[in-house]
């Protein structure tokens, strides 16, 4: 079902809504407030908006922030999965048999995610500028993230890379390389991708 003059059909909508519908409420209630400023819950977010406004500029900031690690979360979550063997920690949640299934089981749209931003662009364009915008939000995010959140649960990593605060510099020196480092080493070339193919 597509409306006339619409370029994303209404069921695709209407899914996904309902699958965010009910992810929030279940986040709000297993994870503390802090784990929405996580930049993949952010995406899954803003989709919902993408989605209805079929906007090319939420689509690609989405797409630019997110397309690079949740590749490697695929690789991480399907790596082990096959070999049993632990690839890295950033799937080791969804081994967890302490975890719900059902819980580990919504986290489950970092495989279907990217598919569908992918798939967004193709049908909306990419903005170029969406790099530059995604850059100036993971500003605003990722200082929230180091003041509003437990170092324990280190949202985006604003406390070391891996599970456990670093110590081998100041921590508001490590942000400061993170507010560099996202940029440059994930926004910019997912961007020069994207334009690549989309452009």
């Amino acid at each position: 079902m597509e409306l006339e003059g619409t370029l994303i059909p209404l069921w695709i909508k209407l899914a996904y809504t309902i699958f965010v519908a009910i992810t929030v409420p279940v986040y709000a209630v297993k994870y503390s407030h802090g784990n929405f400023l996580w930049f993949s819950d952010i995406t899954l977010l803003a989709t919902v908006a993408a989605l209805w406004l079929e906007s090319p500029l939420l689509a690609s900031m989405m797409a630019v922030g997110t397309l690079l690690p949740d590749v490697l979360w695929n690789l991480s979550f399907f790596g082990q999965l096959l070999t049993g063997k632990r690839v890295s920690g950033l799937t080791e949640y969804m081994f967890d048999p302490q975890k719900p299934l059902y819980l580990r089981a919504i986290s489950l749209f970092h495989v279907f995610l990217p598919v569908l931003l992918v798939w967004m662009i193709a049908r909306l364009g990419y903005e170029p500028t969406a790099w530059i915008a995604q850059t100036v939000l993971a500003w605003i995010v990722l200082p929230l993230s180091y003041w509003l959140t437990d170092p324990e649960e280190n949202v985006n990593w604003v406390f070391g890379l891996g599970g456990k605060p670093q110590t081998w510099m100041p921590p508001l020196a490590y942000l400061a390389l993170l507010l560099i480092g996202f940029p440059l080493l994930i926004y910019l070339p997912t961007h020069l991708l994207l334009e690549a193919v989309f452009g």
